[in-house]
């Protein structure tokens, strides 16, 4: 299994990025696709998720109107588009997958990707 995030970097305020993850070794389709991130002696939280199908999705409060996620399971990608960056948006963005397996479910995580915003 693997996910691996890219897209990050160093952005000016109100900039843009976007991120995809892509993603192999589960069933992408069926999954549920989240992206969460940790800044420096903080927790990690939940940025955003979307269903299996993408059939809905939902946002961290602090993200609401500026950050969409989306996905392509053609290409078994998933993505977070931020716009109208702020600072407190610097953090290591993590791409994790709530996978079916058999019976079960199982998380997985990619290895993250920096995103740094400067003033």
């Amino acid at each position: 299994v693997q996910l691996v995030e890219s897209g990050g970097g160093l952005v000016q305020v109100g900039g843009s990025l976007r991120l995809p993850c892509v993603a192999s070794g589960f069933t992408f389709s069926r999954s549920f696709m989240s992206w969460y991130r940790q800044a420096p002696g903080a927790g990690r939280e939940l940025v955003a998720r979307i269903t299996s199908a993408g059939g809905s999705t939902n946002y961290a409060d602090s993200v609401k109107g500026r950050f969409t996620i989306s996905r392509d399971d053609a290409k078994n990608t998933v993505y977070l588009q931020m716009n109208s960056l702020k600072p407190e948006d610097t953090a290591v963005y993590y791409c994790n997958a709530d996978a079916p397996t058999g019976w079960s479910r199982r998380d997985y995580w990619g290895q993250g990707t920096q995103v740094t915003v400067s003033s």
